[in-house]
């Protein structure tokens, strides 16, 4: 995210980044282990894994930012503000793509202030595709689906370079065509004025080898009860982590 924003124009000079370690951070960013004591930053990000919030809070106790972003999965914005005394908390979900720019984030806040969610656009907008999830409620289910869907993907793309294996293809030559064909049928899908569903049915011609594996696909909403079943426990988990953030 931080070398997305870079890319875009943010001054390194601008940026503190706190590690364990105080180092990683790209050429020209400041890397601490801990925000010297006089600093409060205009913006704070939160970016580490939701267990460590207990541990991580204390450490920036009496910082007051205008601007908290929490990119914690499944710690809600309630959660944040019991810890963290910021003006406007936005909760913030990128998932992987973000890295080359082609990621979808999330947004989330309470706050109806032009000028809060004006700024958290503007971290969120280098880095791909904006969505604003107004009910908290959903902002689970988005992150299961968003953020969690990239790992779906990949694996997605595994199994069909598995299964072009199995029919005897080199393992090198079936994963690039699963990565060019996942690829192309998803630019496609993204510039169609139709729904992927439809998509699907235009590229399937009736007796065709395509609608016969659609058919697997197809039988019994197999396809969809998996992903149904997989979004499901991910939607859980993040449920499981926002009651455990709750005090």
């Amino acid at each position: 995210m931080l070398r997305g924003w870079l890319a875009a124009g943010l001054d390194p000079a601008s940026v503190t980044v706190i590690t364990r370690s105080g180092r990683g951070a790209p050429e020209g960013v400041r890397s601490l282990t801990a925000l010297p004591v006089d600093e409060t930053p205009a913006t704070l990000m939160l970016g580490f894994k939701p267990q460590q919030l207990d541990d991580v809070a204390p450490s920036l106790a009496g910082l007051h930012p205008r601007l908290l972003l929490s990119i914690l999965a499944g710690v809600e914005v309630a959660a944040l503000a019991d810890r963290f005394a910021a003006d406007a908390i936005v909760r913030m979900m990128p998932n992987l793509p973000v890295a080359i720019g082609q990621g979808v984030t999330a947004l989330h806040t309470p706050s109806a202030d032009a000028d809060v969610r004006a700024a958290a656009e503007a971290f969120a907008t280098p880095l791909g595709h904006v969505e604003w999830v107004e009910e908290e409620g959903r902002f689970d289910s988005v992150t299961a689906l968003a953020g969690c869907g990239p790992g779906f993907v990949f694996r997605y793309i595994d199994a069909m370079a598995q299964a072009g294996i199995a029919l005897g293809l080199d393992a090198d030559q079936a994963r690039r065509l699963a990565i060019a064909t996942v690829a192309g049928a998803s630019a496609m899908a993204a510039g169609a004025d139709v729904s992927p569903a439809t998509l699907a049915d235009r590229v399937a011609s009736p007796g065709g080898s395509t609608r016969q594996g659609l058919n697997v696909l197809d039988d019994g909403d197999a396809l969809v009860r998996l992903m149904t079943d997989t979004l499901a426990a991910s939607d859980r988990r993040n449920r499981e982590m926002a009651a455990a953030a709750r005090r």
